[in-house]
């Protein structure tokens, strides 16, 4: 009668230890990607990797050749202030000058945008656990805004005898001097001041930056961005409180 009993009873209790075994194992392989909340070490983690990635892109576009001259979002005009010195110059047959100056310009521009990466992986590297969740959490341009008030600075006096190398090196600032010196030289003109290094830097970094934005936004908006199974875990996360709190 017992073996009967056991004979019995066995295919159930196979059955349920093959049941539990398949609950631990779905207990042990954890929710689908993206459903489960990241911890503060894996958003940092996370935020991090996309900041590199984004900074990265960002630096790389604009150090190439051609990166701010051929783009028209980010390529540096000549001086607002100084418009009618090239108008004034284009009347009198320089116009050549003029696009030259520009050209050397963006790519003494291009030449210093290289030196911003160590900058930007140095405020990545110092950011708290607390700065990483609220930039996650933050608005489209939390990382960007972040950077700004961060790294301004440092790169403004990091870029600036850069620039000046850069635009020395192409003659740029030779260009400029003789431009301004034939415009300052015409009777009765109001002359013109302007300080082309700080003029490029400023220039530069408002490019480098704008860059950055679009990069991080991509990074919010398009999940195809998200290249590894962290970046989807972090910013799938992101997601989700930015829908509760809509």
């Amino acid at each position: 009668m017992r073996k009967l009993t056991l004979f019995l009873i066995l295919p159930f209790l196979l059955f349920s230890l093959s049941g539990c075994e398949t609950i631990l194992a779905i207990l042990e392989e954890g929710a689908p990607t993206g459903t489960v909340d990241p911890t503060l070490t894996e958003m940092s983690g996370g935020l991090k990797e996309a900041l590199v990635q984004g900074t990265g892109f960002a630096v790389n576009t604009l150090s190439a050749e051609g990166g701010y001259l051929n783009d028209a979002t980010v390529k540096i005009p000549f001086p607002e202030d100084a418009q009618k010195v090239a108008n004034k110059l284009r009347d009198i047959g320089l116009g050549g000058l003029v696009d030259e100056f520009e050209s050397r310009l963006n790519k003494g521009a291009e030449k210093g945008a290289a030196m911003a990466l160590p900058i930007f992986k140095n405020a990545i590297k110092d950011m708290t656990f607390d700065d990483a969740k609220n930039i996650l959490l933050g608005n489209q341009s939390a990382a960007t805004d972040y950077f700004r008030t961060k790294t301004s600075s440092e790169l403004s006096s990091t870029f600036s005898p850069l620039i000046k190398k850069s635009l020395d090196e192409v003659k740029a600032t030779e260009i400029w001097t003789e431009i301004t010196t034939k415009y300052n030289s015409i009777p009765f003109v109001k002359k013109v001041e302007t300080d082309i290094v700080q003029y490029a830097t400023d220039k530069a970094l408002i490019g480098l930056f704008s860059k950055v934005e679009i990069e991080e936004k991509k990074i919010r908006d398009n999940i195809s961005a998200r290249k590894t199974d962290l970046l989807q875990k972090v910013f799938s996360y992101a997601d989700r409180q930015l829908n509760k709190n809509q």
